[in-house]
């Protein structure tokens, strides 16, 4: 006999209410083992200790502090992590080429230590990966939470769900990387408001409380925490990143060091411009050489104040993934700008169409017309 047919036979008897031990021994009765048995009884409802039912009990209106009592109790009947794949060991990527301050946060990764980090840099240059490819090297347990302005305690320590019928306490992200000793990666922290406060105690490697349930969760040996950022917590005042919030200090404080991520250096990139070249079946060292010049300069000239956007890492990538499709050099850097305003591209544009048509150094320096083009005196 099924579980199913079991459950049926149960509710056919006309009875309001079952024992747990009558359950059990219809079951056995029936070659239903505890184990399925048990299965049957979850999906009951609760009338009191070792009773059931197969509908809810009547709750009189004239006594709603029992009626609180009956709701609580079904509430916390079970507090769950529900799920556990945020939980995971990295992947290995192949095109990531180590670089910057990877060697600092792979050693902070093993050490075990709780060593609260904040890395700062511009969008694009290779913050998160850095992090999530470490932790693929050292083989690491990783979470990953992502911030928005709407991102509260709920969403990061865990709150009550609907799950099958019955209202569980699921344990957030933050909580679970506490329990398995993981490696917790908050990404844009800066994009957070003051409802992160929440994670003040977990920053000081403490245990925290769960408030909904009464549970204390003590942090496993080895977790850590690492956020990542576009700004130091300051907000962004040239106006590139609007979302950019100013956290509050006592909240910074509790960060050990913090981390500068700037763009790669010319030779690194080409690394990382190659590798993705090749994983997208490209062979045009030429034009991987051109793509570097051309953000370099457009880096050059934006921290000289002479442009308002710049090319990313993560945007030369898009060119390459671009290129493998329409193999069209000018096509596929058209297509990867088309977010900046007309102006802008029209400028990266006709700078691409100069250093195309021009010669390189082996030094990356641009040659036009027989002469090398100084770095403060870009061809735009």
């Amino acid at each position: 006999m099924t579980i199913e047919k079991l459950t049926e036979m149960l509710k056919e008897t006309g009875k309001s209410s079952f024992r747990n031990q009558d359950i059990l021994t219809a079951a056995a009765e029936n070659g239903i083992n505890h184990a399925d048995a048990y299965k049957i009884i979850r999906k009951m409802h609760k009338i009191s200790r070792g009773v059931y039912s197969f509908t809810a009990a009547p709750v009189s209106i004239q006594a709603p502090i029992a009626s609180s009592i009956i709701e609580n109790k079904v509430a916390l009947r079970g507090v769950s992590s529900v799920s556990s794949d945020e939980v995971y060991v990295p992947t290995v990527d192949p095109t990531y080429i180590k670089w910057g301050e990877y060697n600092d946060i792979m050693k902070i990764i093993k050490s075990g230590m709780f060593f609260p980090t904040y890395i700062s840099g511009l969008s694009g240059n290779g913050k998160t990966m850095m992090v999530e490819q470490a932790c693929a090297k050292a083989k690491r347990e990783f979470v990953r939470v992502q911030i928005s302005p709407e991102t509260d305690e709920d969403d990061l320590i865990g709150g009550f769900r609907l799950i099958d019928g019955e209202t569980v306490f699921q344990k957030g992200p933050v909580v679970k990387a506490m329990e398995r000793g993981c490696i917790l990666l908050i990404d844009e922290i800066d994009r957070s408001t003051n409802k992160i406060m929440c994670l003040q105690g977990v920053l000081e490697g403490n245990p925290i409380l769960l408030k909904k349930t009464g549970e204390v969760v003590r942090p496993a040996d080895g977790f850590n925490v690492i956020a990542t950022a576009n700004t130091k917590g300051r907000g962004s005042d040239d106006g590139r990143f609007t979302a950019a919030s100013i956290i509050d200090d006592a909240f910074l404080e509790r960060f050990v060091c913090v981390v500068d991520q700037p763009f790669p250096q010319p030779t690194i990139e080409k690394k990382i411009v190659s590798a993705h070249m090749s994983k997208f079946g490209v062979e045009d060292e030429e034009f991987t050489d051109k793509l570097i010049a051309w953000s370099n300069v457009i880096r050059k000239t934006f921290e000289a104040d002479g442009v308002d956007e710049v090319i990313s890492t993560r945007r030369l990538c898009h060119i390459s993934k671009c290129y493998s499709i329409f193999e069209d050099r000018m096509k596929s850097i058209n297509k990867c700008i088309s977010r900046f305003d007309d102006e802008t591209r029209t400028a990266f544009l006709d700078l691409y169409t100069k250093i195309d048509e021009s010669q390189l150094t082996e030094d990356g320096e641009i040659v036009i017309e027989g002469e090398i083009i100084p770095e403060e005196e870009p061809p735009f």
